[in-house]
């Protein structure tokens, strides 16, 4: 035989010098979970390995991300019920959880990449990601009214980033335009384009705490059957200003990163969600899976897609291996 592919196969210094697709912690984004109080660091019980962080622990938190390489951290809010209302006001607080997150981190020195989560249902009371009418259906020109307010209070904050990630209709190119016509020009816009109404969030929603309270999320987020429709929304973010584009969730969508990274030249981003997460870590528990070469292949399947970062829980677990 003339070919033997095998060749390029047969010691880990070939494997190594052929290999198409290299992780790197640079690759890697971590997602944080901050909550009100000092001192604490509470397990989420679906989420093996992940805490609730108090915004002190949060900054010590964030100087170990950026000790191994990673660049940037999102962060989500773990809001109590009793500051919760129908009009997620508490996202609009500047001396809220997340501002004071955002400056913590920036105030420690950290130099990572801060991308603030711009979504209302940490702080709704119905768990929606928007403002509801009166027979119960999501508003969305009035939502994007009040993410646009949201995401002007992380800008003043310090975040680098701001993360739209409710699927409203035009809140990309709304944000836009108020972060410019406040002269923040240089806070960028990484848009959750394609998220779809997933099973793989439960996770994230009993972290949170921000699971819908009636009803579901299919009327805005993605039918998961579709993709040319993760095009076109994918696409009309790009119009409106997207800096970045993301698919959520990103194993069960290679297709969809794949047909993104096709059709544009913007940087395409996808979050490894909860779900994504904790299935191999629960298998790993149970002496089903090894959790390390588990996420390595996932990690390394979804950045073989297309994606040019990916979003994990596992990015700081992973980061020392690479």
């Amino acid at each position: 035989m003339l070919r033997r592919p095998r060749r390029n196969r047969g010691s880990d210094a070939i494997r190594r010098l052929v290999r198409e697709v290299s992780l790197q912690p640079s690759d890697l984004l971590q997602p944080l979970f901050v909550r009100e109080g000092v001192g604490i660091r509470e397990p989420i019980p679906s989420m093996p390995g992940i805490f609730r962080l108090s915004v002190d622990l949060l900054a010590q938190e964030a100087n170990r991300c950026a000790s191994l390489g990673l660049p940037g951290l999102l962060l989500f809010p773990a809001i109590p019920k009793s500051m919760k209302d129908p009009l997620g006001s508490e996202a609009l607080n500047p001396l809220g959880l997340i501002p004071r997150a955002i400056g913590a981190i920036k105030e420690s020195g950290s130099p990572l990449l801060v991308i603030a989560d711009i979504a209302l249902d940490p702080y709704t009371d119905h768990g929606h990601d928007g403002l509801l009418g009166p027979k119960g259906e999501v508003l969305n020109d009035e939502t994007v009214a009040t993410l646009t307010k949201a995401s002007l209070v992380a800008a003043a904050a310090g975040a680098d980033l701001v993360a739209p990630s409710d699927m409203m209709d035009g809140r990309v190119g709304a944000i836009r335009r108020a972060l410019d016509d406040a002269g923040r020009i240089d806070v960028g816009i990484l848009a959750y384009s394609a998220k779809y109404a997933s099973s793989f969030y439960g996770p994230f929603r009993e972290a949170l705490g921000s699971a819908p309270k009636s009803g579901d999320k299919k009327s805005y987020q993605m039918d998961p059957a579709n993709r040319r429709e993760a095009l076109l929304e994918a696409l009309l973010d790009k119009d409106e200003g997207a800096d970045i584009l993301m698919v959520k969730p990103a194993l069960p969508y290679l297709d969809v990163i794949a047909a993104l990274r096709a059709a544009t030249h913007l940087p395409i981003a996808a979050y490894q969600v909860s779900g994504e997460y904790s299935m191999i870590m629960a298998a790993h528990q149970n002496g089903w899976l090894d959790a390390t070469a588990t996420l390595l292949e996932s990690l390394t399947s979804i950045k073989r897609a297309g994606a040019d970062m990916i979003i994990s829980y596992a990015a700081s677990q992973i980061a020392p291996l690479l």
